[in-house]
């Protein structure tokens, strides 16, 4: 490992403190294009990095080479191990819907669930709590009983730390309460697993999973489309979801688009004809 990346590596961990698993990635992404090429990055031209790269077919996982990459060259540009600023151009990706769930396959999946026991009071009023917030699941298991107050969820423990304030429907509201006056646990925590301690991740996929044959990102995406469908307005959307940017939100712009279209051939007169 050069010298430059041994830099970039210390600091992504200690001033940067990104998480265990982003170091890895850029470390993983970083140190075999080094020993792929035999030198370090920054004495290779863009025409030699692209050669190397030219192996990752999928444009996704070649653009997250590529931001690795300029994030290096930034690190090496600001601490004057290169002279000029050098960044790669990304190749573009088409975009792609996201994919969601109509409430109708929400309520069908929901029938599955046997509410007799904890568990399927747990797993029904999870779902429910996901599709009536849109909240990202990181921030759902993050959730504490005084985050919710009345029929509004208090997001304290959100992505980049910024709070926001979110309605419940109420009937999510009470499959919680539901669930939590069976639970009968004095721990400050909502989603419990069957040992008393905090739902996991892995556990919460594979409920959504197993009733609804989805991650819990689909429910949020879900959500926003939802909202979107019902006519709300994007940057409205936007605060929910608790997107930084509006750019990241628009891309449900094209599920208008698609809604429109169709609305116009099903009822325009001359939508079925052929000039």
């Amino acid at each position: 490992m050069s010298n430059e990346l041994e830099a970039f590596i210390e600091y992504i961990t200690v001033i940067k403190a990104l998480s265990k698993k982003s170091i890895q990635a850029y470390k993983s992404d970083l140190y075999s294009l080094e020993k792929t090429l035999n030198k370090s990055l920054i004495e290779l031209d863009s025409a030699s990095l692209f050669s190397a790269l030219a192996i990752y077919k999928n444009r996704r996982t070649l653009n997250r080479k590529l931001s690795s990459v300029n994030a290096f060259f930034d690190f090496c540009y600001k601490n004057q191990f290169m002279n000029e600023k050098n960044r790669l151009k990304f190749s573009k990706v088409p975009k792609l819907l996201p994919k969601f769930l109509s409430y109708s396959e929400i309520q069908s999946s929901l029938k599955q669930i046997d509410k007799t026991t904890i568990y399927g009071l747990r797993d029904y009023a999870l779902i429910l709590f996901l599709y009536a917030t849109g909240t990202r699941i990181s921030e759902c298991l993050a959730l504490r009983r005084e985050d919710i107050d009345g029929e509004w969820l208090y997001v304290r423990h959100a992505k980049g730390e910024k709070e926001r304030i979110i309605p419940i429907a109420h009937v999510a509201k009470k499959a919680v309460d539901d669930y939590l006056n069976e639970v009968k646990s004095q721990k400050d925590f909502v989603w419990f697993n069957y040992k008393g301690g905090k739902l996991s991740r892995i556990s919460a996929y594979k409920i959504t999973q197993k009733y609804l044959g989805v991650s819990p990102h689909v429910i949020r995406h879900s959500y926003a489309t939802s909202l979107i469908r019902g006519g709300a307005d994007l940057r409205v959307v936007q605060e929910l979801l608790g997107h930084a940017s509006l750019l990241t939100t628009q891309i449900y712009t094209h599920i208008q688009k698609q809604d429109l279209k169709e609305t116009v051939e099903v009822c325009h007169p001359m939508a079925k004809e052929y000039m």
